[in-house]
């Protein structure tokens, strides 16, 4: 009687397993899988275990010098190849004092006036318009719109609750009076296309971690549900049962892109420009930088000191001479 021994899980396949054991979003494991690739492509398709510091500093010190990455760029990629050896591979790399690091440079957000604001959504309409509401009113990011469900969305309360957004963490912001309304009726034409979808068979949604396995049926409750579900049902949602995900982030980039355009506003206006716009607003009006914090999700303070710079008083705040003559 003979017996195999199971073969070794590939090497791609070995760091997704170490990702999500130590549960890394999945933007963050697409990303560290794409740099590995990269830079076992770069040295001609040797196995990483065969290589090691030097190699590593020559497709960093490559990405800085050859290819003009930005600083972030390099850093995402030295930690893409940092887990690998760490957390994968099980090797030290020696301190690679020798890496070409590319130059910091400080960027100013892109912040719109409030006519911009104003003439960018007027040239939307539907759930694009909506969407772009809340990112400028609440100071949400795109995917933190697009993966509210229906429980995080507070009324009476005058407010939204975000769920696992950046750096997996939980806030709440405000939810703006001006899109009250609106987001009702959108919420009661989202829950006739729900119904519908129950009737036939779907009406599921994916569910964060292992609660599909806790409370089974979870996942076809109205609580659960995108508030900006795909317009197409998937045949495949969550263990291959069939519902819908939310609206895809392309959709409503490719939506305010067109409509800076047409709206003329002269700047390079971006789903991100509001949530600058946001903050950027609320400082003008008088309000609390640490509120302003908070509302973000922001970590350190001086993250959001960065807003101070671009308030609408001229640079630092300082009354040119000029305006004086």
């Amino acid at each position: 009687m003979t017996t195999t021994t199971p073969s070794r899980p590939r090497l791609l396949d070995q760091v997704r397993q170490a990702l999500r054991v130590r549960h890394y979003s999945a933007r963050t494991e697409k990303a560290y899988i794409r740099w590995i690739r990269r830079f076992v492509l770069f040295h001609g398709t040797r196995h990483p275990a065969d290589l090691g510091g030097a190699e590593v500093t020559a497709f960093l010190s490559w990405l800085a010098e050859e290819r003009k990455v930005s600083p972030s760029t390099q850093t995402q990629a030295l930690c893409a190849l940092l887990f690998l050896y760490r957390h994968v591979l099980r090797l030290d790399l020696p301190w690679m004092t020798e890496v070409a690091r590319a130059p910091a440079r400080t960027r100013l957000p892109i912040v719109l006036s409030r006519d911009e604001v104003r003439a960018v959504i007027r040239r939307l309409e539907g759930v694009e318009r909506l969407i772009v509401m809340l990112l400028y009113g609440s100071g949400l990011r795109l995917l933190e719109a697009l993966r509210l469900r229906v429980k995080d969305v507070d009324f009476d309360q005058h407010q939204l609750t975000v769920r696992g957004g950046k750096g997996d963490k939980d806030r709440v912001t405000v939810l703006p009076e001006s899109v009250r309304a609106e987001l009702r009726r959108h919420l009661s034409e989202v829950r006739v296309i729900h119904e519908k979808d129950l009737g036939r068979g779907a009406g599921w949604v994916a569910l964060p971690n292992a609660l599909a396995r806790k409370y089974p049926d979870a996942g076809r409750e109205w609580v659960w549900q995108w508030v900006f579900p795909s317009t197409r049902l998937m045949r495949e949602v969550q263990d291959g049962r069939p519902g819908r995900h939310h609206y895809h982030e392309t959709v409503i980039q490719r939506a305010v892109t067109a409509a800076a355009r047409l709206s003329g506003i002269g700047k390079r206006a971006t789903c991100h420009s509001f949530r600058h716009s946001f903050a950027t607003h609320l400082l003008e009006d008088g309000y609390d930088i640490r509120t302003v914090q908070e509302l973000l999700g922001h970590c350190d303070v001086s993250t959001t000191m960065i807003y101070t710079h671009v308030l609408n008083r001229g640079a630092f705040g300082v009354r040119s001479p000029a305006d004086r003559v």
